[in-house]
């Protein structure tokens, strides 16, 4: 069981496992009432988007042996390769790709947030990196589009996300079932503003789907997950991307689970697989009336 602890000490924690290959026994009933499960998918995604799917079907299955109410993919989990193939991959949503999360997510009877893949806009030059959330039984339910666009220089190296990837317009919250859960992708991490918004309007969960660099994962990846996780007290499910990517990328990996008092429930190494861990609600409400931070916002000097 998750343990509770009142404000100034820290929270106990439960990870549940690191998963990279084989299958894993499943627990055969809930930790409590207040707890969700969730289980991250780490992949290494490459240039052939047929073998990038099939890996996926394969490490959400191996998630399923654990039970979870929620699975989260990484960002681009689809194709991650060079940008002069994003019109040919890209597709419409719904599309092919949203109908195999939406039988994943009904054959395991889970929601499941499917990272983000490009998806294709009629009428528009550039497509979108697209988050989906899918139901239990398998229903599509929300569509987030990544909203700030990754242009920047890093140690000598230029990323132009923009060049081929239109921006989204609006911050999306999924109800699933027993909490709400906010959707972001990976760049939008630094932006704290946008969490602030989905906490405001109910978040308990956040999702980051991520492909971050190795150059800015390494410093950065952890103290901006925890960052949002403390601000908002909410949990933050960062499924990532790892290894190395055509033509010359590379990603950090550690996907990771971090709780509302910003300590790591999991996390991954630089490998695929998967990593588990319950979430105890009721701690989190406990946290949040003993350390009462979101209710002294001061509204009268900054709004949004």
């Amino acid at each position: 069981m998750l343990g509770a602890s009142g404000a100034g000490t820290r929270p106990a924690q439960l990870v549940l496992g690191e998963v990279s290959e084989g299958a894993v026994e499943a627990p055969s009933e809930w930790v409590e009432e207040t707890t969700v499960r969730v289980a991250l998918v780490q992949m290494n995604s490459r240039d052939d988007k047929a073998a990038n799917l099939e890996r996926a079907e394969a490490l959400v299955a191996q998630a399923a042996t654990w039970g979870p109410d929620l699975v989260v993919l990484p960002e681009l989990w689809t194709y991650l390769g060079p940008a002069k193939r994003h019109p040919d991959v890209a597709e419409a949503i719904p599309g092919e790709t949203s109908d195999l999360l939406g039988r994943l997510a009904s054959r395991y009877g889970c929601w499941l947030v499917g990272g983000s893949y490009l998806e294709a806009v009629e009428g528009s030059g550039r497509v979108c990196n697209t988050s989906v959330a899918l139901s239990p039984d398998g229903e599509l339910v929300a569509r987030y589009r990544k909203l700030h666009l990754f242009d920047v220089e890093v140690d000598g190296k230029t990323y132009h996300e923009s060049a081929t990837t239109a921006p989204g317009d609006d911050a999306v919250l999924v109800d699933a079932g027993r909490v709400k859960v906010g959707l972001t992708i990976c760049y939008d991490l630094r932006f704290p503003e946008l969490y602030r918004r989905l906490a405001d309007r109910g978040a308990r969960l956040v999702t980051v789907p991520a492909a971050f660099t190795m150059e800015t994962g390494k410093d950065h990846w952890e103290p901006l997950l925890r960052a949002r996780a403390i601000e908002n007290q909410v949990f933050v499910l960062a499924a990532a991307q790892c290894g190395p990517h055509p033509p010359v990328n590379v990603c950090y990996g550690n996907a990771m689970i971090v709780d509302p008092w910003g300590v790591v429930l999991a996390r991954a190494g630089y490998r695929e697989g998967v990593v588990v861990a319950d979430l105890d609600l009721g701690q989190q409400e406990r946290l949040r009336e003993s350390l009462p931070a979101l209710r002294h916002r001061r509204h009268d000097l900054f709004t949004f």
